[in-house]
């Protein structure tokens, strides 16, 4: 038997339909804001649902997006860590190229 031929400890999963769709989820937008740097576009959305609120944070590089979410009990940390890292960055001198 081959790896791929042993039954799912998780059962018969089929994505086919097996589940029911999840229904949408009722969200509001609070506030977006959209930033373009060099190549990538960065949309910064905060919403609010019925679970709480949270911060939307989407890449998008010629159309590949990719997001992540940041619950809002999380924000006062995360804008701590983004500050501590903008300080560092500015007081660390860049690192010469080497050449090809």
């Amino acid at each position: 038997m081959i790896s791929n031929e042993r039954p799912s400890p998780y059962g018969n999963r089929s994505f086919g339909g097996a589940y029911p769709p999840k229904p949408p989820v009722n969200e509001e937008t609070l506030k977006t804001e959209k930033i373009q740097i060099e190549r990538k576009t960065f949309v910064f959305t905060l919403k609010e649902n019925p679970r709480g609120r949270f911060l939307r944070i989407t890449e998008d590089v010629g159309g590949r997006r990719d997001t992540i979410i940041i619950p809002a009990p999380g924000l006062e940390e995360f804008h701590r860590i983004l500050e501590d890292m903008v300080k560092t960055s500015a007081e660390t001198p860049l690192k010469e190229e080497m050449p090809e």
